[in-house]
């Protein structure tokens, strides 16, 4: 697959590679589609059940109940809950 970007993409690219943010230009876009493919998951979730389950984490905080926050498990368990890759 051959991708043609924007000038402003581009530089945009080849500076996060320049700092050191990125091994590679493929590994600058594999990131953003990820994180696109998953806010895709994240739109498709029902608003009600969103709100469900922000309401037990409040309450949860609320009685002292408070964990680390690991937002790599996070995503590991919307994707098993969706099952996704």
């Amino acid at each position: 697959m051959t991708i043609t970007l924007p000038a402003e993409l581009e530089r945009f690219v080849s500076d996060q590679v320049a700092r050191g943010n990125y091994p590679s230009p493929v590994d600058v876009i594999r990131v953003g589609l990820e994180l696109l493919r998953e806010q895709h998951l994240i739109d498709q979730w029902p608003t009600e059940e969103l709100r469900r389950e922000i309401d037990i984490g409040i309450a949860e905080a609320d009685r002292g109940e408070l964990a680390p926050f690991d937002p790599i498990a996070s995503l590991a368990e919307v994707r098993r809950r969706k099952g996704g890759p």
